[in-house]
């Protein structure tokens, strides 16, 4: 019977760990962090996804999962130790990796008899030696045997907001195994671990350590570049009076593309999508190569998280004191408050500095957003007076001049369109993520702007008003 460590409480740590000891796993969760240990024995989670509280609760309860702070104690339960800290995008673009060895070298410190290091972690081609050197170095260090472990490649693709469902019902598992004194011992303890989801046919595919690594940032550089083609698709065919929801059909219904990643909107966001690509980038850049097209995708990604806010300008006019604009949808996706990359934060960013007052609201994200926005402001804390975070979607409409949908939360697929029509000063929607029906909302009378989705507007009329300041709502 194999017992699971898992050094990392974060998002990925804790899906891994309650999924495991779902299963039946023996977990201990480690982390340095104090506060979060102590949050999450108290049955609190320090993330939103949903059902992992639900999840860490119940098998809590049932004793299959524990947190600690005891590095020696979490190392000694384990078999299998994952790790699954942070590695956060370098100034240069490359990911950091202070923490992967870090964690290292705390295994090595520790380690008493074998124990295989899983790599969880999305870490550059390369990072599983320069684990296996830092667990040696600490191993030497201590007069011990540098065989007594083995280090795999087990890359997670787990989707924010989906992300139980993903790791229970995996369309695949990669796993990363060099060949070497351990290789049918490490490769066994791994295909123990996954049994469960293997019993109908194996969705586990094998490979060596490096192609493990670096088929992480394939998936992500290639679903990453779906997005931003298709956003430029959506731009030229809004200059051709074309629509992209249309095209997508037509496209998507081709077997050899599908439809998953085809949908146009105001740029992609996350903790992993623009790390990833720029990871990759800096890797190619590293070895003298030049990786063209994922370049031109976050090149694409940058300019389309401005793009509302431009159309907005062109009607407007650059200077937005006194106007009152909405925004609906501060997380980069539904289902999460992670504000990582979110392209609210572009957004909201360049209207304040335009003068404009900003209504928000998101159902999860409020208090992140709100810590992200003091980063972006630092220096210029002032333009914080001009943002007010509101507790109700229609409460953020009141008076205002225009909506910006940046986020495709359920609770804005059909919204009250009269209500909004009499609560809004002007019945302007820009809608980032495609949501709405442009002949119904041109039926109504409301202006509507999508992304590709034939944007003439109609019944705009503007005209310039001074508003009050109102103070930051926190």
């Amino acid at each position: 019977f194999m017992r699971v460590t898992v050094i990392g409480s974060g998002y990925v740590g804790l899906v891994t760990g309650a999924c495991l000891s779902d299963l039946g796993f023996k977990v201990v969760c480690l982390d340095k962090d104090e506060d979060k240990v102590k949050m999450l024995q108290a049955g609190e989670v320090p993330i939103y996804e949903p059902g992992l509280k639900e999840l860490l609760s119940r098998n809590h309860a049932e004793g299959r999962i524990r947190f600690t702070t005891d590095a020696q104690l979490a190392i000694d339960h384990g078999d299998i130790l994952f790790i699954a800290v942070g590695t956060p995008a370098q100034e240069d673009g490359s990911a950091d990796l202070a923490h992967v060895l870090s964690v290292a070298s705390m295994v090595g410190r520790n380690l008493k008899d074998f124990k295989l290091i899983v790599n969880k972690s999305t870490v550059p081609v390369g990072t599983a030696d320069r684990v296996r050197a830092a667990v040696k170095h600490e191993l030497t260090q201590r007069g011990m045997s540098s065989e007594m472990f083995d280090v795999v490649s087990n890359p997670e693709f787990l989707k924010e907001g989906a992300a139980i469902d993903d790791f229970m019902r995996p369309d695949r598992i990669v796993v990363g195994i060099d060949d070497g004194i351990h290789h049918e011992k490490s490769q066994r303890m791994m295909g123990d671990l996954y049994a469960s989801f293997n019993r109908h046919h194996s969705r586990t595919v094998w490979m060596d350590v490096r192609s493990a690594e670096l088929t992480k940032y394939a998936a992500n550089a290639m679903l990453a570049t779906r997005i931003s083609f298709m956003n430029e698709i959506a731009n030229l065919a809004d200059a051709l009076g074309a629509d992209v929801d249309q095209i997508r059909r037509g496209i998507g219904a081709d077997n050899r593309i599908g439809y998953s990643f085809l949908y146009a909107g105001c740029g992609y966001g996350g903790s992993c999508f623009p790390k990833d690509t720029q990871a990759l980038v800096n890797t190619a850049q590293a070895h003298g190569q030049l990786m063209s097209v994922v370049g031109a995708t976050e090149q694409v990604n940058e300019r389309q998280k401005t793009l509302l806010v431009d159309r907005l300008v062109k009607r407007l006019g650059d200077d937005l004191t006194g106007r009152k604009i909405a925004v609906w949808g501060l997380a980069f996706k539904p289902n999460t408050d992670d504000m990582r990359e979110a392209p609210s934060r572009v957004v909201i960013k360049s209207l304040l500095e335009r003068g404009a007052h900003v209504t928000a609201y998101d159902p999860v994200a409020g208090h992140e957003a709100m810590m992200a926005l003091k980063l972006d402001c630092v220096g210029q804390e002032t333009l914080l007076n001009n943002f007010t975070l509101v507790a109700h979607d229609m409460d953020a409409l009141h008076g205002v001049d225009a909506l910006m949908v940046l986020t495709e939360w359920k609770n804005f697929h059909n919204p009250d369109f009269q209500a909004m029509k009499l609560s809004m000063r002007t019945p302007y929607i820009l809608d980032g993520r495609n949501l709405y029906n442009p002949d119904a909302l041109a039926d109504l009378g409301i202006a509507y702007q999508g992304v590709g989705r034939r944007n003439e507007l109609i019944n705009l009329s503007v005209e310039p008003v001074m508003l009050e300041t109102s103070v930051l709502n926190a």
